[in-house]
């Protein structure tokens, strides 16, 4: 039975609109400030539109730093976890259960410090977390739960997903994912609730955080095309398999997270294992943001011509394709100057030894059979460590999100499908299918199509029109991971 609308519960309906929506903002945007600063001290770089990654960092640097980042996140969280009160899950949250103030806070810029310190896993569901604190804390001031059958499940509910809005600068993404995932109940009330506090903090933190675009997908066709909806189909289905095993991986590895003093070696071990795969695959470090970027930027010119795709020298140079080859020049926002990365020497091995010139990856890869092998080799192996390494840090005792990863996981899925579609259908662009790919497998490891379809386009700032085949994509991909997570 729904509430009875007065006008004191939509006065205090807005005011925690408002006053929630400022105070998470305001969290988001320091958080991503947060963020900055520990990849500036650590690694010696800020990821942003110019360097998605940590391309131009020495290897030694990014071993040493993500492995101390680890180790120091598992001794406080082995004080947290033993020592103090725990601090709940968002779901549990939302169910009832009290978040603690001061642990939560630890808890939430702990997450923060792993992912600047190059930990590949998820940063998201820390000012989620922050957000439904915050919640708990504005209920309890104000008594706002007696207000007309005010629900205090739906503030905390809406505010976790503010949080995600905000730190992301996706208030559709937010709202979707209060009432898609934690509420599981779509009516116009928490739906205005939702989205009116996820645009107030996506406001307010861009505010404080500034603007960019996170995903460049400017090297992709300016409309879609029938094959494209016949590819979305396609790697809707792969990617409902995909996306179906990396979910039941994330919870098999949160499940068998070290209880004990295992955390304390676990986590640093982790840590020096990503810091030994990144000498080689560098875009493996951090959220997934670089490796997502991988594959939203491989572009064929010979295709493009015919796709009406374009890649502009901006974007060429800060594709993480050109900074792995060699050619980006990242000595200045690394320090230590240099590529520091051994998949420079990968790229030439797979080449035949004969190297390449980063000034010729400025125009993309000629279509060549030998060019696009190797365009799938690196894509694949990008797909399977960032998968792994993922998975071994959430085992290891790690907090944090799979959404971002889910995203760089479908991204590189899709480009290589895509690499082999244009093959058949010019008329389409690996971003194209790079971006069908991200939105279809987050849908399938979250279970969220309306999340994950919202949150990859206003990540990326896709055309509108895109919303037909990334839609076909996702409805196919949800439907297959749920028939699949189904079965016993």
């Amino acid at each position: 039975m729904q509430p009875t609308v007065t006008i004191k519960r939509l006065g205090w309906l807005a005011a925690a609109t408002i006053v929630l929506g400022v105070l998470i903002g305001v969290g988001a945007g320091l958080l991503t400030l947060l963020l900055y600063g520990v990849e500036h001290v650590l690694l010696g770089y800020i990821e942003g539109p110019e360097l998605s990654g940590p391309f131009g960092v020495p290897a030694a640097r990014r071993a040493i730093s993500v492995t101390v980042g680890l180790g120091i996140a598992g001794i406080i969280w082995y004080l947290l976890r033993r020592k103090t009160t725990a601090v709940s899950s968002v779901k549990k949250a939302v169910a009832g259960e009290r978040m603690p103030f001061w642990q939560t806070i630890v808890h939430v810029v702990l997450q923060i410090f792993i992912v600047g310190s190059g930990a590949s896993i998820g940063r998201e569901v820390a000012p989620r977390e922050l957000g439904t604190m915050i919640a708990q804390r504005f209920c309890d001031l104000f008594h706002i739960e007696g207000v007309d059958g005010i629900d205090r499940r739906m503030v905390v509910a809406v505010a976790a997903g503010a949080g995600l809005g905000g730190v992301y600068d996706a208030p559709l993404a937010g709202m979707f994912f209060a009432v898609e995932i934690l509420l599981v109940d779509v009516t116009i009330e928490k739906v205005a609730f939702g989205l009116g506090m996820s645009a107030i903090a996506a406001f307010v933190a861009v505010a404080i955080k500034g603007h960019c675009l996170f995903y460049d997908i400017t090297a992709m066709q300016p409309e879609s095309t029938p094959t494209l909806m016949l590819f979305a189909l396609i790697c809707g289905a792969a990617c409902g398999v995909g996306g179906a095993l990396f979910r039941k991986g994330s919870q098999w590895a949160e499940a068998h997270k070290p209880t004990g003093k295992a955390i304390l070696w676990q986590m640093p071990l982790a840590g020096f294992i990503t810091g030994l795969v990144a000498i080689v695959v560098p875009q493996v470090m951090g959220n997934g943001r670089a490796a997502a970027q991988l594959g939203f930027s491989t572009f064929i010119p010979e295709t493009a011509g015919t796709a009406g795709a374009m890649q502009s020298a901006s974007s060429s140079a800060a594709s993480p394709w050109n900074l792995l080859t060699g050619g980006g020049n990242v000595s200045d926002s690394a320090s230590g100057g240099g590529s520091g990365s051994g998949m420079a020497s990968f790229w030439a091995m797979l080449q035949g030894g004969s190297g390449s010139s980063g000034s010729g990856m400025n125009a993309g890869f000629p279509l060549s059979q030998s060019n696009i092998w190797m365009l799938l080799g690196v894509l694949a192996l990008t797909f399977v460590t960032k998968a792994l390494v993922t998975l071994m840090t959430i085992r290891s005792g790690a907090s944090g999100g799979v959404l971002q990863p889910g995203i760089a996981l479908g991204s590189t899925l899709g480009a290589m499908l895509g690499l082999v579609w244009i093959l058949m259908f010019p008329t389409d662009s690996v971003t194209a299918c790079a971006l069908i790919g991200a939105a279809s497998l987050l849908s399938a490891s979250q279970q969220a199509p309306l999340m994950a379809m919202c949150l990859v386009m206003e990540l990326s700032e896709a055309p509108i029109s895109f919303f037909v085949p990334v839609g076909m994509a996702v409805a196919t991909s949800s439907l297959i991971s749920k028939w699949l997570l189904s079965r016993k």
